[in-house]
Formats: structure tokens, C-alpha cells, sequence
């Protein structure tokens, strides 16, 4: 029925979750460059540096569930906005904390980046599912995923250099300096809540719902899959873990670098940012990529690849004599032209972004195969494990604080051999008996 008029109504709909997509990734990346201004303006360690970062993914612990079955009763539109308005007060409560005193400006601002990161995780899991509803499933809705996931990417690769800019000198930057950032994340977020209440977006969760509901009537319920049967495969399980490491692996490495070039090496901010982001325009160039080679490259060659190149270049990072250096092209506080002398070990972590652009896709697909009925409660649990994206980088910032910024890299360094060991091995189906079971 109105194949006409639900195509044309999805041009709308595609471009509202795209732009969500991209905030996704832009309200996230704030706690990266926020971390460093935090740390100079309130004499922070490395590990207290990174707790924005940890209020932000840990949210995802706490929200993960709740915001599947939110779009189970509620459906895309209600779960989209209710996600944008929390997040229109997560940057509120951020923007308040600017205007504190030091003593109280920390706790505020955590506050802020909790309730964002509660945000980023219901638009999360709206964005995926909704996409793929728009494209109509199989590949076509694959080709959206990407699509709004390049433009995630696109958004990170802004957000640091955005920041950077704005920071102008790190001696004197305060998180007043931030607000811009603030205002655009603002102003988005209204805009987004405004295009899609007036967008038609198509609910075939609560339509389904409703024939399940006729069908209930007629048939003997029949038990639901539950997160329990799901956990009685072991590489589901495996790889759930895969996901809580990955998500820290690909935070971890960006935050601590800039960290590193302003502390240690006092690269101007506005260069570093240059440089952080570079690390999540390779992860753009590399989800692309990724998506024109999906269809021929098995998920297990992508990323049992992807994870020895990243280990390579990890221990090239950690080795690397620091006093060898590459020009850098960048810009100063006046947007003026520049080139920026970086350690060849700032070279090595940015290349990881194209290690980590496609390992999301990979572990997914390998987590959830042979899983059968329990595909869908296995995905809502792999949102829970992102906060996995907060817990890693504290650890990392202990071991910073502790045996200095090139050593913490150690830690990713072992979540990459994990992630390697389960490309190669882990994600085995052990427990093919329970298939006729899913």
C-alpha cells in the first residue's frame, strides 16, 4: 500500500537521521578536547581528565535497555525527540557549568555529559534500526548505516578542530572559551526536534506490534527471547566484550594523543585539534572503504586485518623516538596558516583510525551470527557495552598519570590483541546445538 507516497515521504526522514547521526558524534567528541581544557583550567591528572568521557559512555550502562524498550512501545518519532530534548538539556547543564567557579564548575559539567551521553545513546539506538527501515532492509539499508556513519565520522573529524580553534592558548583557555561549540550543538539539537516533528517517519515497529497483538488473539503466546538465551552463546558473549573494548580502543587513542601533544609536547591547541581529527577523518575514509568492500571481504578477514595493523602501528606509536618529527599542516589560534613539527609517534595513533573505522561492523556481524531470534535483544546489549568507550580511557589515564602518555597506550594495545584473538578465533559458533533453539 502507498509505495508512492512512503518513498517520497523517506528522503525527509533519511536526512533528519543522518543529521542525528552526526550529532551523535559531534556531542560525543566534546568530552575529548573539554578533558584537556578542564585539565589546564582546574589542574587535573590524566585520569581525572578523562571522567567527562567516562560520564558520557557510562550513561550507555544505564540507558542501553531502557531506550530498546522505549522504541519497542513508542516507536522512531517519540523516541527520536525524547532523545533530542534530553540532549538539549545535557548541553544546557554543560554550558551552565561555564559560568561557575572552579570549585563547583567539575561536578556540573559531569552532570552535563551524563545526561548528553543518556541522549547519545537512545539517538543511537533510533539512528541504526531506522536506516535500515528507510532503505528497506538488505543492502540498500546497509548502504544507509554507512552513509550515516560517514557523516558521524565527518562530525568528529569537525568537533576537535572546532574546539581546538576556539581554545586558542591552552595557558589561558577556560571552558567559557567552548561556548560556541555549545550554542551550534544548541542549535542543532532544536532544529532536529523541530524538522522531525514535522517529518513522517514510518513506525513498522508499533505497526508490527499491532498484528503481533491480533496474532495473539488467535495463537498461544509463545515465550519471547530473552538476553539469558542470548548469553548461552559463548560468541555472543565474546564478542559483547569485543564491542566494550573496541568502543574504548577507538576513544582511548585520540583523547589520549591530544592530551600528550598539549601537556607534553605543547602543540597549540588549534594544531592538535587539526591532528585529532585527522585520526576520525581516516575512520571516515576508512568506513567508506569499508562499505564499497563489505560485499566481497568476510567480516573475519576486515577485521583480523584491521586489528594486526592497528597492533603494528600501536607499537610503532609506543617505540618511536619521539625526537623524530614530521611537519604537520595546521593553523593557529587566528586561523592563520601553519606547519606544526609532531612527533612521528602523533603519525603512528592518527593511522589507527583507519584500523578502527570498520571494527563496529565486524565484531557486530560475527557476535550475532547463528543467534537466530535473539538477534535483536544481542543488539540492545551491545548498546549497554559502549560504555565501554568511558571505563577504558580512565584506566588509560591512570596508567598516563602513573608511567606517562606513550606507555598507557599498553592498555589499547592489549584490547587490539583481544580484539584480534576474537576476529581469529573467539567468534566461533561452540554452541551450534542451541541454533534450532533461536
Amino acid at each position: 500500500m502507498t509505495t508512492k507516497a512512503s518513498k517520497a515521504n523517506t528522503t525527509p526522514a533519511i536526512i533528519a537521521m543522518f543529521f542525528l547521526f552526526a550529532m551523535i558524534s559531534f556531542v560525543t567528541g566534546f568530552q575529548n578536547p573539554f578533558g584537556v581544557i578542564l585539565k589546564n583550567q582546574l589542574s587535573l591528572s590524566a585520569l581525572q581528565s578523562q571522567l567527562g568521557n567516562l560520564a558520557n559512555f557510562i550513561a550507555y550502562l544505564f540507558m542501553g535497555i531502557p531506550a530498546g524498550m522505549l522504541l519497542q512501545r513508542k516507536g522512531y518519532k517519540f523516541s527520536a525527540i525524547a532523545s533530542l530534548l534530553v540532549g538539549i538539556l545535557g548541553v544546557a547543564i554543560m554550558f551552565i557549568s561555564s559560568f561557575l567557579p572552579d570549585s563547583a564548575i567539575f561536578g556540573v559539567y559531569l552532570t552535563g555529559a551524563f545526561v548528553a551521553g543518556f541522549s547519545m545513546c537512545m539517538l543511537n539506538t533510533v539512528v541504526n534500526p531506522m536506516l535500515n527501515t528507510l532503505g528497506g532492509g538488505g543492502n540498500k539499508g546497509n548502504q544507509l548505516i554507512q552513509l550515516g556513519g560517514s557523516c558521524n565520522s565527518l562530525a568528529a573529524t569537525i568537533c576537535p578542530i572546532l574546539v581546538g580553534y576556539l581554545m586558542g592558548d591552552i595557558a589561558n583557555s577556560s571552558l567559557v572559551d567552548a561556548r560556541p561549540a555549545l550554542y551550534i550543538a544548541g542549535g542543532i539539537f532544536i532544529i532536529a526536534t523541530i524538522v522531525i516533528i514535522f517529518t513522517n517517519i514510518p513506525e513498522p515497529i508499533l505497526d508490527a506490534i499491532k498484528e503481533e497483538e491480533k496474532e495473539k488473539k488467535e495463537t498461544a503466546k509463545q515465550a519471547e527471547p530473552t538476553l539469558s538465551g542470548a548469553l548461552k552463546f559463548r560468541h555472543f558473549v565474546l564478542g559483547a566484550i569485543a564491542i566494550f573494548i573496541y568502543v574504548g580502543v577507538e576513544v582511548g587513542i585520540p583523547n589520549m594523543a591530544n592530551l600528550y601533544m598539549t601537556n607534553d609536547l605543547n602543540i597549540v591547541p588549534s594544531a592538535a585539534g587539526v591532528l585529532v581529527g585527522m585520526y576520525w577523518f581516516l575512520m571516515l575514509i576508512g568506513r567508506l572503504v569499508g562499505g564499497a568492500i563489505g560485499g566481497k571481504v568476510s567480516s573475519k578477514a576486515m577485521l583480523s586485518t584491521v586489528a594486526s595493523v592497528g597492533l603494528i602501528f600501536l607499537l610503532l606509536a609506543i617505540f618511536s623516538n619521539p625526537m623524530n618529527t614530521i611537519a604537520i599542516p595546521a593553523f593557529d589560534s587566528d586561523f592563520n596558516a601553519m606547519s606544526v613539527d609532531a612527533p612521528i609517534n602523533i603519525l603512528f595513533l592518527v593511522l589507527c583510525g583507519l584500523c578502527t573505522s570498520v571494527m563496529w561492523g565486524g565484531i557486530f556481524n560475527l557476535a550475532v551470527e547463528g543467534l537466530g531470534k535473539f538477534t535483536a535483544v544481542a543488539s540492545g546489549f551491545f548498546m549497554v557495552m559502549v560504555c565501554g568507550g568511558g571505563i577504558l580511557p580512565v584506566i588509560q589515564g591512570g596508567v598516563a598519570d602513573a608511567c606517562g602518555y606513550l606507555a598507557s597506550y599498553w592498555v589499547l594495545f592489549a584490547g587490539l590483541a583481544y580484539i584480534l584473538f576474537y576476529a581469529l578465533i573467539g567468534h566461533k559458533n561452540v554452541n551450534k546445538d542451541l541454533t534450532a533453539q533461536a
